[in-house]
């Protein structure tokens, strides 16, 4: 895991500066918190050039672990803190054969490698905090046993707050942190279990970042779908089957797409029959048949945007224009498809929204609660059309509550969601009373 793979050019150029600034050990060392083999210890790499430092490096690499380790632990100000992080963050450079040096440090004391890090992690100061997550992703990732929960915890949860952030530097750095982290099992249930982190990721994706921000976040949406329940839950709490095809659409990088499709195979090959409803409602068969005929350095992108086009005909090739709506109920992604306007749908199938305990009929009200209002306008106009062709419609919809939310729609802003209220409104109120 090397340093370059959680940088920028904030953290680097901060680092140069860094480099050559004056930290007073000697004054360190007269206040008796630095010993006096510490202090001549540290004087050796003080502002030393690179060549120099490596050199010291090969023979005490780890004496040096444990003192940079030490120092930090105990030593507070701001600018000392940046300087020992410096110098951790330059020993590990392009030396991933270093890392156990600093994980070992636990022999010496419990409380390192990771304690003074999670500590500077909380600082006020951004370098700080970004180069302690940095270091901490490197160790962290590194680990070849399970990660400890007093470890990953507080930096996921300082993660989710970055990522969240409206910092672009803390955003950038934090999913680079992420990318790292997911790619160990027990860190993509953790970064689950915290939704703050995904919410933060999708929400970066919604707002149209740069290409490479863009493959940064899905690869780490990726990676995390290589979790069955993580599979079959991502896309009803974060609806990113529309919003991957959304950006896989305008994408201007091969890559991007690459990654997306992987995303879609991982749906399809976790959780088929939870996403597949998404997929249809989002039209991915149409755009993976397109992609299909593309042509793409990359020959893997091919195979995976053709299992994704044979899962979906395979699937899709039988269903009927109500399985289709179910399936477009499921989304909660209603829009003016010409089943809704069909008399002639609603007289075939209104009566199977009764089914298993009005199923359906429950999932069509609870749509009543969204904040779209082209769902809102759609759903409560379907209420219509259900008791207009079935005959225990109107009790139906009044024993669930739906009555009173359609009527309270009458009043709501969008002139489309007053009109489809009214008009339902209208049936239920004139409509037969029919009793079971």
């Amino acid at each position: 895991m090397s340093v370059s793979l959680v940088s920028n050019l904030y953290l680097d150029e901060n680092s140069t500066k860094i480099r050559s600034k004056l930290v007073p050990w000697e004054g360190y060392q007269r206040a008796e918190l630095v010993t006096s083999e510490e202090l001549a210890l540290i004087k050796k790499v003080d502002r030393q050039p690179r060549a120099k430092m490596e050199s010291i490096l090969v023979s005490d690499g780890q004496i040096y672990a444990l003192l940079y380790l030490r120092l930090l632990k105990k030593l507070q100000r701001v600018d000392t803190m940046q300087c020992l992080l410096v110098l951790i963050a330059d020993a590990l450079l392009d030396h991933d054969e270093r890392i156990p040096l600093f994980t070992r440090a636990v022999q010496s004391d419990p409380d390192l490698p990771y304690l003074p890090l999670l500590r500077t992690l909380e600082a006020q100061d951004d370098f700080v905090q970004l180069k302690s997550a940095q270091i901490l992703t490197i160790l962290l990732s590194s680990e070849s046993t399970p990660l400890q929960h007093q470890h990953l915890q507080p930096f996921l949860k300082v993660l989710a707050a970055l990522v969240q952030g409206q910092s672009s530097n803390k955003r950038e750095v934090a999913v680079q942190c992420l990318e790292a982290l997911l790619a160990r099992p027990d860190s993509r249930r953790a970064v689950w279990g915290i939704p703050g982190i995904v919410a933060g990721l999708v929400e970066i994706l919604r707002h149209k970042p740069s290409p490479q921000m863009s493959y940064q976040v899905i690869f780490c949406l990726w990676l995390l779908t290589f979790e069955q329940d993580v599979a079959a839950q991502i896309n009803n709490k974060f609806d990113i089957v529309p919003l991957l095809i959304s950006v896989a659409q305008t994408a201007a990088k091969e890559k991007v797409i690459r990654v997306i499709i992987a995303t879609f195979r991982n749906l399809i090959t976790k959780a088929p029959s939870v996403n597949f409803p998404a997929m249809l409602v989002a039209q991915l068969l149409p755009f993976s048949k397109n992609l299909c005929a593309r042509k793409f350095s990359d020959e893997d992108i091919l195979e995976d945007v053709q299992f994704v086009r044979d899962e979906l005909e395979h699937n899709f090739e039988s269903l009927t224009t109500y399985d289709e709506y179910v399936s477009e109920l499921a989304s909660g992604h209603l829009s003016w498809t010409p089943v809704h306007e069909s008399d002639e749908f609603w007289r075939e199938n209104a009566s199977k929204l009764n089914e298993k305990d009005y199923e359906q009929l429950k999932i069509l009200i609870g749509l009543l609660n969204t904040e779209d209002p082209l769902v809102l306008a759609v759903a409560v106009h379907d209420l219509g059309q259900y008791v207009k062709h079935c005959e225990r419609g109107k009790k139906a919809i009044t024993d669930l509550g739906a009555k009173a939310r359609a009527m309270e729609l009458m009043k709501h802003p969008n002139q489309k969601v007053r009109y489809c209220a009214l008009v339902t409104v209208q049936h239920l109120v004139s409509h037969s009373w029919t009793t079971v």
